[in-house]
């Protein structure tokens, strides 16, 4: 049985998920309209942010509260990594069943235990180095999830120390696109429906340059079989926005290149339909894209 929750603030502590081995810590929010079968959605904060911060900047526990979802975020420890970011590029916690992706993948069998979370419906979000470590769980527990939304992130793989990291987040070199396919394919042993992919970029990046955000699109289309240029272009809020559909007309692949944003999590904080709150790389730019990721899993109207 897991040790009670604590809770601090609107999020709960969540003990006992399992062996940890990537020795991070859980917090969890579950409103109250949460109904029985719900969807969950997994949110991995950024270097130098916590769960509660980015949290209370993207604004995703008050869509919960509007909708009924179940949310998982999962911390990093400082003593992991001094900026606190999730260690996408370390052998260890790159890989299925090992480091930080077996402990996210503990932490979810538990929410999904205790609350009776629907198993098709879980969903994963996550930005810079959380959208990093967002590119790694879809390509090593692929069956776990129905979607995921990369935010300022880089593709499966592109690194795998910390030069190389460096390098490949100011949009240098890179594995091929042949190896990029490989990669996630090679990943986990999963051969049948693959995650939909949502992919949010700062035109003006200059932490993490958007070039990572191609490359991430790119990484995807073979395994979803849409390669070529996108099904339709179109602009939401003001912002390109690109997807590509697979032969049944399901959009499998989106892309939003938030033209002149920097480096951060687009939120539209304004308004009825406002979400969250704007600081640092919490960025306000008129699209909330936590309300438009939610969207494209079906997860709201």
């Amino acid at each position: 049985m897991p040790i009670p929750s604590d809770t601090h603030g609107s999020l709960a502590e969540l003990h006992g998920f399992g062996t940890d081995p990537g020795a991070l810590s859980a917090e969890t929010y579950i409103p109250e309209n949460f109904p029985k079968n719900g969807p969950l959605v997994v949110v991995l904060h950024g270097s130098t942010q916590s769960p509660e911060s980015y949290d209370l900047g993207s604004g995703w526990s008050t869509l919960a509260d509007e909708c009924g979802i179940a949310l998982l975020f999962p911390g990093q420890r400082n003593s992991n990594n001094a900026l606190g970011s999730f260690n996408w590029f370390k052998s260890g916690d790159i890989h299925r069943d090992r480091g930080e992706p077996l402990s996210i993948c503990q932490m979810i069998k538990q929410v999904v235990d205790d609350h009776a979370v629907d198993p098709s419906r879980i969903f994963i979000t996550g930005m810079s180095s959380g959208g990093a470590m967002t590119s790694v769980m879809l390509a090593t527990y692929p069956e776990v999830f129905a979607g995921g939304a990369i935010i300022a992130g880089l593709p499966y793989r592109s690194a795998e120390n910390l030069m190389e990291a460096l390098v490949r987040m100011k949009g240098y070199g890179g594995p091929s696109d042949r190896t990029l396919d490989a990669h996630v394919r090679d990943a986990s042993d999963f051969r049948g429906r693959w995650p939909t992919i949502s992919v949010w970029h700062g035109g003006s990046d200059k932490t993490v340059d958007s070039s990572n955000a191609d490359s991430i699109v790119r990484q995807w289309q073979k395994i979803h079989d849409v390669e070529g240029p996108p099904t339709r272009v179109e602009k939401v809020d003001g912002f390109p926005h690109k997807v590509w559909c697979d032969d049944t007309g399901r959009a499998v692949i989106e892309e939003y290149m938030i033209t002149d944003m920097g480096h951060g999590t687009p939120i539209s904080a304004e308004g009825a339909e406002g979400l969250g709150e704007a600081s640092k790389f919490m960025l306000e730019v008129g699209i909330s894209s936590t309300r438009h990721i939610a969207k494209f899993w079906g997860l709201t109207q």
